[in-house]
């Protein structure tokens, strides 16, 4: 039976220092939550919105997408400028598109574009803590580089999996793991058909050993084949992790 209203695909971008991750919770204040009384006032009617990618505390992103039905007249491409007044200036949705019925946020995706930056420096930086995992002692860029190269197709992500996931299957396709380098910022860049809980923080973690010297490359072989998350290194602060966009075909 097709639903009444219309299907809106919006893409969000939003700085996640203040919110304890995109999907609402009972006791904490989230990205959905602001989202969908904000846009509630907008439309004139209770909305719930689904989200692309379940973003944790203090994570970023510049192309989260999500999806609602509404059945409000307020034209599409007005969405967009009619939000920027009313969502706080951590938030803001950059495009508003109608799709058909079977669009859907999370389940429609083919996969998505991460990002993990590093500042690699002994002076602290007030400026960018909340937007980046500080390092003081230098990495081996080469080495990390190597250690990102084996990652790439289609793999048992077991080792890199945190406690909690939901995933049943944790086989996923990577068609980019990289990182380079511009001055004291690292920036690693992952575009996978899909990823676990924590799945990239705790690549990057691990990685990060690589480039420290505390983990050898054979023994980052190791760990990957495995499929033992205890093995792997610990997992990446959120502040450093980026959505940069989602996918909806195949590349």
């Amino acid at each position: 039976m097709r639903k009444s209203g219309k299907n809106l695909k919006l893409t969000v971008a939003y700085d996640g220092s203040a919110y304890h991750g995109f999907q609402r919770q009972a006791n904490a204040l989230t990205v959905q939550q602001v989202l969908e009384e904000t846009l509630g006032v907008l439309l004139g009617e209770p909305i719930v919105v689904a989200g692309a990618a379940r973003t944790d505390a203090g994570v970023h992103a510049y192309g989260q997408v999500v999806s609602l039905w509404t059945n409000s007249r307020v034209p599409t491409d007005r969405i967009p400028p009619a939000l920027r007044s009313m969502l706080p200036r951590d938030i803001a949705v950059v495009e508003a598109e109608a799709m058909d019925e079977s669009f859907h946020a999370r389940f429609s995706a083919t996969g998505k574009l991460y990002s993990y930056r590093i500042l690699n420096s002994a002076r602290p930086d007030p400026l960018r803590r909340n937007y980046c995992w500080q390092i003081a002692k230098p990495l081996n860029m080469t080495a990390m580089q190597t250690a990102l190269s084996h990652l790439v197709g289609e793999h048992h992500f077991g080792a890199f999996q945190s406690a909690g996931s939901s995933a049943k299957n944790p086989v996923r396709t990577l068609y980019k793991a990289t990182c380079g380098q511009q001055g004291d910022l690292l920036e690693f860049q992952f575009h996978g058909n899909g990823f676990l809980y924590h799945m990239v923080r705790n690549i990057v973690g691990t990685v990060i050993d690589v480039g420290l010297g505390k983990t050898s490359l054979d023994d980052f072989q190791t760990i990957f084949s495995g499929r033992d998350r205890r093995k792997a290194g610990a997992t990446a602060p959120g502040t450093g992790l980026y959505l940069l966009r989602v996918f909806y075909e195949k590349p």
